[in-house]
């Protein structure tokens, strides 16, 4: 069936953050003689996508820290540097640095890369109805049009606003009937497996993932490295 309407994640897919703040962190790691491979570095990467897909372990450390104060983020550095291999004893001297240095030095710049908005300028032209879906909190309707891409969707909805957070089916059903679209003719758009596929695929959309550094080599969905690829992907469905 003709895929109609595409949803998009927002941040890591439309949106970037230049440097990512795993690569910038696990940087700083190195730099105080923690060893690591880049295996190492792969699993802590995929630790993280599988930590803000609205896990268990979030949710409780959310509740435990009344949310993401000083706390949560100490804690936050502490389960990154345990998912790069280091020892209990050695994670919990060395968070609080980590976040202290993320805290006075890491600024990264907000970008929207050209390929992203190249293709949403295509498939706005081609008449595909766009909407963007994130697991944030509050509404962010002035960002996207901050980065000169809020005309291309039909709306935006944060998970905060209908209490439903991605990978559970309820935010994207939220979404469908704003757009009176069918699940199977529309496809979602996002590179986080744990949250974007597995997500979209509960709520009966198609899923494509973009993975721009092969995070997730063994996604059993499409997959796109750049968005100059998303139509082609897009039209095969």
């Amino acid at each position: 069936m003709k895929i109609k309407a595409i949803f998009f994640d927002f941040d890591g897919t439309l949106r970037h953050s230049v440097p990512g703040g795993g690569v910038t962190s696990s940087e700083y790691i190195r730099s105080l003689g923690v060893e690591f491979s880049d295996k190492d570095f792969h699993r802590a990467m995929r630790w993280e996508f599988s930590y803000w897909a609205n896990s268990t372990d979030l949710n409780a450390d959310l509740e435990a820290n009344n949310g993401e104060n000083e706390g949560f983020w100490v804690n936050y550095s502490y389960r990154q540097l345990l998912a790069l291999g280091v020892s209990h004893r050695q994670s919990k001297a060395l968070a609080p640095k980590v976040l202290a240095y993320m805290q006075k030095f890491y600024t990264p710049r907000s970008i929207v890369p050209p390929d992203v908005q190249n293709a949403l300028e295509e498939l706005k032209e081609r008449g595909y109805f766009m909407a963007v879906i994130s697991n944030r909190t509050q509404p962010f309707g002035e960002e996207l049009a901050a980065h000169g891409i809020g005309d291309f969707f039909n709306f935006t909805l944060a998970g905060g606003e209908v209490d439903s957070y991605k990978p559970q089916p309820e935010i994207f059903g939220h979404a469908l009937q704003r757009a009176k679209a069918l699940p199977e003719q529309t496809a979602y758009v996002g590179d986080n497996y744990y949250a974007d596929v597995v997500g979209s695929r509960r709520a009966g959309l198609q899923p494509v993932l973009y993975d721009p550094s092969r995070f997730f080599p063994e996604a059993d969905c499409p997959v796109i490295r750049s968005f100059d690829e998303l139509i082609s992907t897009i039209e095969s469905f």
